[in-house]
């Protein structure tokens, strides 16, 4: 996708749609705020770069050739997905002054792991042209901002259930949201 003003449009509604990095970064804007929370996006640049980069310069073509492979990583991220939401839904309350939050190595991995780079990889980010590094600072300037959106409406929605005393639903709803998330990845091959 080499036209700018398409690359910029397709970065902003994949990176804007919910997904299990968005979910994270909204429920550590809710759980310990925004400032806390901003750790988190040099985290995702790094997830979603490495991805990227593995995905569109290596392995693509390999997971192209091996429906075999598509399907091992799709149960591997499913997995880990799903292992993340059971953490989250023990995780209990949030807004709490000592609550540890989610941290830059789980989002860094979930964003690893995250389909949406196979999108960006195979899709979006113009490999074959000279100037693919200026696509590539372009979308960590996107995710950067989009990144801070979510965590900012998740600091919002934090306030809002603290002040309505359901504070503890807040990672809970992020557990079950990452858990759909997981089977739909998981599940994905089977409705074919």
């Amino acid at each position: 996708m080499e036209d700018p003003l398409l690359f910029t449009l397709a970065v902003l509604a994949i990176l804007g749609t919910p997904g299990p990095t968005n979910t994270l970064l909204a429920t550590s804007g809710a759980g310990v705020g925004l400032r806390r929370s901003l750790v988190l996006l040099p985290a995702e640049a790094c997830g979603y770069l490495i991805s990227i980069l593995l995905l569109g310069l290596v392995l693509g073509p390999v997971v192209a050739a091996s429906p075999a492979i598509s399907i091992a990583l799709r149960l591997a991220v499913g997995a880990y997905l799903f292992a993340l939401a059971l953490k989250l839904w023990r995780q209990g309350a949030v807004a709490r002054a000592d609550a540890a939050g989610i941290g830059p190595r789980q989002l860094f991995v979930t964003t690893l792991l995250n389909p949406k780079a196979i999108i960006f990889a195979l899709g979006v980010i113009p490999f074959g042209t000279a100037g693919v590094w200026v696509y590539l600072l372009g979308f960590v300037a996107m995710l950067a901002l989009v990144g801070f959106c979510w965590i900012m409406v998740g600091a919002g929605i934090g306030r809002l259930a603290q002040a309505g005393g359901v504070a503890r639903l807040v990672p809970r709803v992020g557990a079950a949201a990452i858990g759909l998330f997981a089977a739909l990845i998981v599940m994905s091959p089977l409705m074919r």
